[in-house]
């Protein structure tokens, strides 16, 4: 029975990306093309919990997309003792600096793209990473939940979300709170929409960018499942035909 309720609250979820996100992916997937086919990059950070595996090195996946992976760690092997609870802990994505050190190991210019994702958009990392993309001639693309995000108290000083500072904002649609089913027993609702609604948008905007490039008689480097025969072969070969054209 609740599996039969979140089946169909995911299905109003991705009817709804589909009745009101295909312009803005169209538009992601032009900024997309133009940037490759001008020796760009397309780069993929993601602070949620979907694109930063769903969207990199899947089968049918475009080999263009890049994720940007950042690690913050402490390590401290001080002698066990009883000590109070830290309740001054500082998370990686309140860290409004961050983004300046990122920018600063990253292979990103000008005229790249930077899709980021955040479910709530409201996190200082996030918008950061957008306003200081943006001031270095990226073009940045959002993917977020829009009215979710919208009330919600955004943790910025500035009073920032995501969807504020991006040039492309693509909604995933997602509910409030994200979780989808109500549970009169836990009174509580279970089974997050964001994940799959994520992934939805990030393959429909791969296939548009597909589309658009093969329109201009181009072929995109795409993976192929590696259990399938002379696997290994073919996506060398792509790889190698990637790696040289930039798509």
């Amino acid at each position: 029975m609740l599996a039969e309720r979140y089946f169909r609250e995911l299905h109003k979820i991705l009817e709804q990306i589909e009745q009101t996100q295909m312009p803005v992916i169209n538009q992601a997937a032009d900024a997309i093309v133009e940037s490759v086919v001008n020796g760009g990059t397309w780069n993929l950070y993601d602070t949620g919990h979907m694109l930063m595996h769903e969207a990199v090195g899947r089968a049918g996946g475009l080999m263009m997309v890049t994720p940007l992976f950042v690690e913050v760690k402490a390590h401290h092997p001080a002698r066990p003792r009883p000590i109070p609870p830290n309740k001054n802990k500082v998370f990686m994505d309140q860290l409004r600096d961050l983004p300046a050190f990122i920018f600063s190991q990253a292979q990103l210019q000008a005229g790249d793209i930077l899709m980021i994702g955040s479910v709530s958009g409201l996190n200082v990392l996030p918008v950061e990473m957008a306003r200081l993309g943006r001031k270095l001639g990226l073009t940045i693309i959002a993917v977020t939940a829009v009215e979710a995000s919208k009330q919600f108290e955004p943790r910025h000083p500035e009073g920032l979300r995501l969807m504020d500072v991006a040039d492309i904002v693509l909604d995933n649609c997602a509910p409030y709170g994200d979780a989808l089913v109500e549970v009169e027993a836990l009174d509580q609702k279970i089974c997050p929409g964001s994940g799959i609604a994520t992934s939805y948008v990030n393959w429909a905007l791969q296939a548009c960018v597909v589309e658009k490039l093969v329109a201009r008689g181009l072929r995109p480097s795409a993976y192929i499942s590696n259990h399938l025969p002379g696997a290994g072969a073919f996506n060398a070969e792509m790889r190698e035909a990637y790696l040289k054209q930039g798509y």
